[in-house]
């Protein structure tokens, strides 16, 4: 005769989520809090086309600022015109502004600009550049209550590459 061999009958296990929702009380409202909500914005840069063109009559006038690790260089093509030396660390971009509006003011007509960049420069000094070489912002002077003052598009058109 054959045996029958009874298996005991376990009952069901119920699962205790009381200490993983106590984890998440505390670790959600953490991750909220110390979340990083980035903005992303979008630079239009003009890269170099591999056409070649007409011969312009003219020699065209052209402006290369180059970012250097401890100095930033304004170029004429063929020689370096002028220099400005990192302070403490920063760059000099209000003298960086002023000789771009009086190149804007010799060449009104002028729309691009070419920044050159040695190998180990940091993205957002990069991009500080790209700012200061596309628009001038006035500082508002004083009166709170006046309107801010206009900005003036120096050159909107940005080409990018590698520093010589």
């Amino acid at each position: 005769m054959a045996r029958k061999t009874h298996k005991k009958q376990q009952p069901d296990a119920e699962l205790d989520v009381t200490s993983f929702m106590n984890l998440m009380v505390v670790l959600i409202p953490f991750l909220l809090a110390t979340a990083v909500f980035s903005q992303v914005s979008i630079q239009e840069l003009n890269l170099p086309s591999g056409s070649g063109g007409a011969v312009a009559d003219k020699p065209k006038v052209t402006i290369e600022v180059m970012i250097r690790k401890d100095v930033l260089e304004i170029s004429n093509g063929r020689a370096i015109t002028d220099r400005f030396p990192s302070k403490d660390g920063e760059y000099d971009f209000a003298g960086l502004t002023a000789e771009l509006r009086r190149l804007k003011e010799k060449h009104p007509e002028k729309e691009d600009v070419t920044v050159l960049l040695e190998p180990d420069i940091e993205y957002n000094d990069m991009i500080a550049v790209m700012d200061t070489v596309k628009i001038y912002k006035p500082k508002k002077e004083g009166d709170s209550d006046a309107p801010p003052p206009e900005a003036e598009v120096l050159f909107p058109d940005i080409s990018i590459g590698d520093a010589p």
